[in-house]
């Protein structure tokens, strides 16, 4: 009993005192949790920082204004959930939620986009060159040129697309794409063709503006009646030309073209190119325009490197040698015939084709540069006679006069037999078909200023279209000049240069 007695005065004891106890415990205050925000403005469509911008928060705290650099910094944030809002005149407002943590800034990066509905569309393309409905435009270089302006006084953050396309065709050629240039060059156009083109400006909010449509119509084609061929920087291209000697490139690939020949009918010009490895036949427009290829087995042989293929005289077929076989082809590269086979050892080389009697004029060489041969022969290959045969020096490129009863062709009167082919003294000559009136072309004209210069070649000679004339190449023999392009009259043999820097002339 007494023990019981004790445990329960303890008990009463400890209920007395607890509250004495309570009121001496220590009370402890949980300190403030804050960190803050580091903040970047950026432009939607530049991506440059975006000036000026409010940056307010919910729940609110306090408001700040980005920099020069577009930057903001909310300092003491309590650690939270809040909305960061950013509002700038003429852009979208941003609301962006963001967790603030202790310690530490917490980085974001805002993008504003331009309010289309505070912004005004770019106007219209303005003062087109050439202008528009503009004629005789020069297609082998243009540049088209325009004016941009925007109502929001922002002309340099404009943007173009320009478009340019050929009266009917649906092709369109993208000249520039979102570019801020106001002019650009096109070059290699048609001749006397209507070009239509096309600017579309667009702002920094994206909106497009589509300008009017332009049309330019380039020049006609000029009368070219010279072709030659010329060899720059390494490359070898062929050239047109007119009377007054205004020139034009019509070739620009990195290969070889050469020997061109326009066709009787003036509407092709064929010529022969390395493009594929070898010599092919091809033929374009009389611009350079649309190329197509002609053969499959190549303008090749004993120095024959493209050389040996001529029109058929109403322009509907090509003859060409391909080593020791002669062959007739459509324009079109149809119908390929075998017309004769050269003597065992020789090849075929440099051909002509003549409407009167219907014959065919062809070299023949053998493996040595300097052994040459000519034969006369029906077009369908038969009866082959030869009319010329192997003479002292080098012999080259024979080709009938315009009555087709004389051809010409080039000799080396030093009579070098070079096996590089080298000539000291190459005059041009004609003569009968049958052997005679053998005429010196390159014998000293009516003055000395006519005289072939000493220590220089006249080669590849060809007739002029009213027969009166010979147009041909000069070069000096050391085979380091350039070769200019000559003419000589037939009635005093005067001679007079045409174009420098030339070879291979054809006149039709």
């Amino acid at each position: 009993m007494y023990s019981l007695l004790r445990t329960r005065a303890s008990w009463l004891l400890v209920l007395l005192l607890s509250p004495l106890l309570l009121a001496c415990e220590e009370n402890t205050i949980e300190p403030s949790q804050l960190g803050s925000l580091e903040g970047l403005v950026l432009e939607s469509r530049t991506n440059l920082p975006l000036p000026n911008v409010v940056i307010t928060t919910n729940p609110a705290t306090s408001s700040f204004t980005t920099d020069a650099q577009g930057r903001f910094v909310l300092a003491n944030l309590g650690t939270g959930k809040y909305t960061i809002t950013a509002r700038r005149t003429g852009y979208t407002a941003q609301d962006i939620p963001v967790t603030i943590a202790q310690g530490g800034a917490t980085a974001m990066t805002i993008v504003l986009e331009r309010a289309t509905g505070s912004n005004r569309p770019p106007n219209l393309p303005a003062s087109p060159v050439p202008a528009d409905q503009a004629t005789g435009v020069d297609p082998a270089s243009v540049t088209l040129r325009w004016r941009v302006t925007d109502p929001d006084g922002k002309a340099d953050s404009l943007r173009s697309d320009v478009v340019l396309y050929e009266s009917n065709s649906t092709t369109r050629a993208q000249l520039l794409t979102n570019s801020r240039d106001t002019a650009v060059t096109v070059t290699a156009l048609k001749y006397n063709t209507v070009y239509f083109w096309q600017v579309l400006v667009r702002d920094q909010a994206g909106i497009v503006v589509r300008g009017d449509v332009w049309r330019f119509q380039t020049k006609p084609l000029p009368e070219n009646r010279y072709l030659y061929v010329r060899q720059m920087n390494g490359n070898t291209d062929i050239y047109a030309a007119d009377a007054a000697g205004e020139s034009q490139r019509l070739t620009t690939s990195a290969f070889i073209e050469t020997a061109p020949k326009l066709s009787p009918n003036r509407d092709r010009i064929a010529y022969t190119s390395n493009a594929t490895g070898q010599f092919q036949l091809y033929t374009m427009n009389r611009d350079g325009s649309d190329p197509r290829r002609i053969t499959t087995l190549s303008v090749e042989g004993y120095y024959n490197e493209g050389l040996g293929y001529c029109w058929s005289p109403d322009g509907s077929q090509l003859l060409y040698t391909h080593y020791d076989q002669l062959y007739r082809i459509n324009r079109d590269g149809t119908g390929r015939t075998l017309l004769s086979t050269a003597p065992a050892g020789r090849h075929f080389r440099e051909c002509d084709w003549t409407a009167q009697g219907n014959r065919v004029l062809v070299q023949t060489i053998g493996s040595q540069v300097f052994d040459s041969e000519v034969y006369l022969m029906n077009a369908d290959g038969s009866n082959r006679t030869q009319v010329l045969t192997n003479l002292p020096g080098r012999l080259d490129s024979p080709t009938f006069s315009l009555d087709g009863r004389q051809f010409l062709y080039s000799r080396d009167l030093a009579g070098l037999d070079d096996v590089t082919g080298r000539q000291l003294n190459a005059h041009l000559f004609i003569q009968n078909l049958d052997g005679t009136g053998v005429v010196d072309l390159s014998a000293a004209g009516p003055t000395s200023v006519d005289d072939k210069p000493d220590g220089t070649n006249d080669l590849y000679p060809r007739i002029s279209p009213d027969g009166s004339r010979v147009i041909f190449v000069n070069v000096v023999n050391d085979g380091l000049s350039a070769p200019d392009v000559w003419t000589l009259r037939l009635a005093d043999y005067g001679r007079t240069r045409l174009f420098q820097n030339a070879s291979l002339p054809d006149w039709k």
